[in-house]
């Protein structure tokens, strides 16, 4: 296992570093991992496992001085692990996910996955540039969702740990060549994970291509903020700062039109419980997405970073605060896991056992003349942040 420690007495420095390699029976993990994070932000690195074509894989664990901790591996820049702090101080995985590689291989709902080249759905895997018909990969019944069959969630990226006085990070970076997955352009990628010693997790998007395409990069964990997955996340408190959302068809495309959120179950403007009305069969969006599988239009008065969600899990204590820089978020409750996934913790993962926060623009937007555009030229430089602060109450 390699190891970056910041701020070390060179003395020290060198010490962990050859200790790092060798096994401490002596001393419990827990105590290892708090003596880890007292000394500063750090990123250790260690084998995760091979692809069936034989490419490593490897997995890296960024630590800040708060005991927080997450794992995350450059296949797929999948989030694989991320351990918070309760209202008694003890510290859980709050993500779904599994636990190897071999999970992750299968058909996996996505769980952490970096997504590209365009989050959500495209409609009949179909849109047009400058008079241009691209046909993408289709991969959910006639559309395409999250970048085709092989997305960025399935690809291994170039990583580089670092760490700062402010935290740990992971730089993973990609090259999409022209035509992969039928989107047009050779887009390269820059994507940065940061666990700040605040307690945030930062993700900065950014990049560039050399022909005119399309672009609608998320993060597409599924947070359980019970911690190790105790129940589902139907007790969970939430708040979302948008006034309108995205309707769809029985295809769980966009309508082209927006809704008022005011007197309908997704109003989250005021905290609700997520269970409180996800079942209202009264409603017809709820029923076409058998529960929330929708995008929220933000109430952003600008370009910058502003909030756009709370969660709160009152029997763990744990507060999440969301940021973000984009137009929306696609809210998520986990309404296909069926029970016949066993992730971490040897959870059986059911119905609802996890809910997404996946911030972007809209579904479908190369179609939808009407919405924000997502379109990427030559010489512009796409960018994007969203961040997860974590605390209790």
């Amino acid at each position: 296992m390699r190891k970056y420690l910041l701020y070390l007495p060179v003395g020290l420095a060198v010490m962990l570093m050859t200790n790092s390699c060798k096994p401490k029976t002596d001393q419990p993990a827990e105590t290892q991992a708090v003596d880890s994070a007292a000394h500063g932000p750090s990123v250790s690195e260690a084998p995760y496992g091979t692809l069936p074509d034989g490419t490593a894989v490897t997995l890296y664990t960024l630590k800040n001085t708060q005991g927080t901790e997450m794992t995350v591996t450059n296949y797929g820049g999948l989030i694989t692990t991320l351990k918070t702090a309760d209202k008694n101080g003890t510290f859980e995985d709050i993500v779904l996910g599994y636990d190897s590689l071999q999970g992750y291989l299968k058909a996996s709902p996505f769980f952490g996955a970096l997504v590209g080249r365009y989050g959500n759905r495209i409609a009949k895997g179909k849109f047009t540039l400058d008079g241009k018909t691209y046909s993408l990969a289709v991969n959910n019944g006639p559309n395409a969702l999250h970048g085709g069959v092989k997305g960025f969630d399935k690809v291994v990226w170039t990583a580089t740990p670092s760490t700062s006085a402010d935290g740990a990070s992971l730089k993973l970076t990609y090259l999409s060549k022209d035509m992969e997955e039928g989107y047009p352009g050779n887009l390269q990628v820059e994507v940065n994970y940061t666990l700040t010693n605040a307690n945030e997790l930062k993700l900065d998007y950014k990049a560039t291509t050399d022909k005119k395409t399309v672009l609608n990069l998320t993060q597409h964990t599924y947070f359980n903020l019970s911690g190790n997955t105790k129940t589902d996340i139907l007790g969970h408190t939430l708040t979302l700062a948008a006034s309108k959302f995205v309707p769809v068809d029985k295809g769980l495309i966009p309508t082209g039109k927006l809704q008022d959120v005011k007197g309908t179950p997704f109003d989250f403007l005021t905290p609700h419980r997520v269970g409180e009305r996800i079942n209202d069969d009264k409603d017809p969006q709820i029923k076409m997405g058998g529960g929330y599988d929708h995008c929220w239009v933000l109430d952003k008065t600008g370009p910058g970073l502003t909030p756009f969600a709370t969660l709160y899990d009152s029997a763990s204590g744990r507060f999440l605060e969301g940021f973000t820089t984009e137009p929306a978020v696609q809210f998520y409750t986990g309404n296909f896991l069926d029970g016949s996934i066993t992730g971490k913790h040897n959870t059986t993962y059911a119905k609802r056992y996890g809910l997404c926060l996946e911030t972007e623009h809209y579904p479908d937007s190369p179609n939808q003349p009407q919405f924000p555009t997502t379109v990427l030229n030559p010489g512009e430089t796409y960018t994007s942040q969203t961040v997860f602060k974590f605390s209790t109450k």
